[in-house]
């Protein structure tokens, strides 16, 4: 892998962005949006309930770090979807780019996006509902860490889904968070759902993170046997991820399925 082609990736969605500003809006907007809603629905709520819960740092805490994941998820799929929508995805690799510096590539976009909005979503909740995270210190890392390769996981799937589909399969992926939030008790304990839904829930990465948050809110000790059950299985995703990226790749070449991404295929 080459250091010089990952970047060229990443210098590509630079100056896509830089000349397009506008498509900086959604990276920011929509987080934008969530936090407000959820933050002054969180408000009302505690003035209701008064001290005996805290919605405000539960809810909006469940909100921003799953807008977390949603963001680290779209970067990493819509500097694919630019290819695909563009036509260039075959001209990329008519040059001697490997799928795993392509992904890198896909992988680091989404990272520096995801930046970007969990910033954003920092300094609305700080500034706005004067929820600090930063006075949770190190014990926060582990939590976006989780989230953060989980949402590359799927992001990279995603791109898998659409490049053996099809472009008009892209409407298949951003319901993807919409879908898995319920088994995931982003806003609620697992403890709440039905036992089939439960164990679904325990086979995914995301719902430790949120039932860690809950404990520290009520002022339980980090559970960091919880976390490491998490950070186990998004590894686990981002391997089977990888993997079926390159196997949808190479049945695409050998079966000419790829031959949709090129300029002269465009309707």
């Amino acid at each position: 892998m080459r250091a010089s082609r990952v970047a060229a990736i990443v210098l590509r969605q630079f100056y896509l962005l830089r000349g397009s500003p506008v498509r900086l809006l959604p990276m920011i907007a929509w987080v934008a949006i969530d936090i407000v809603l959820w933050g002054f629905i969180s408000r009302y709520l505690d003035q209701v309930t008064g001290p005996r819960a805290n919605f405000t740092a539960s809810l909006l805490g469940a909100v921003l770090l799953w807008d977390f994941l949603s963001r680290v998820m779209q970067g990493t799929t819509t500097a694919f979807f630019e290819d695909v929508w563009s036509r260039n995805f075959l001209n990329l690799f008519a040059t001697p780019l490997r799928i795993s510096e392509y992904l890198a590539g896909l992988v680091t976009t989404g990272v520096c996006t995801s930046i970007l909005g969990l910033i954003a979503m920092l300094a609305l909740a700080t500034g706005v509902f004067g929820l600090s995270f930063l006075g949770y210190g190190v014990a926060l890392v582990p939590f976006l860490l989780v989230l953060f390769i989980t949402g590359i996981a799927l992001g990279v799937l995603g791109t898998a889904i659409v490049l053996r589909f099809g472009p008009a399969s892209e409407w298949l992926i951003w319901p993807i968070p919409s879908l898995l939030s319920p088994f995931v008790g982003v806003f609620y304990p697992l403890a709440t759902l039905p036992p089939w839904m439960r164990m679904i829930g325990h086979a995914m990465a995301p719902s430790y993170v949120f039932e860690g948050m809950r404990t520290i809110v009520a002022g339980g000790p980090p559970p960091w046997g919880q976390l490491a059950i998490g950070m186990g299985l998004a590894g686990l995703y981002l391997v089977l991820a990888g993997l079926a990226f390159a196997a949808v790749y190479r049945h695409a070449i050998r079966t000419g399925l790829i031959a949709r991404y090129s300029a002269e295929t465009a309707s």
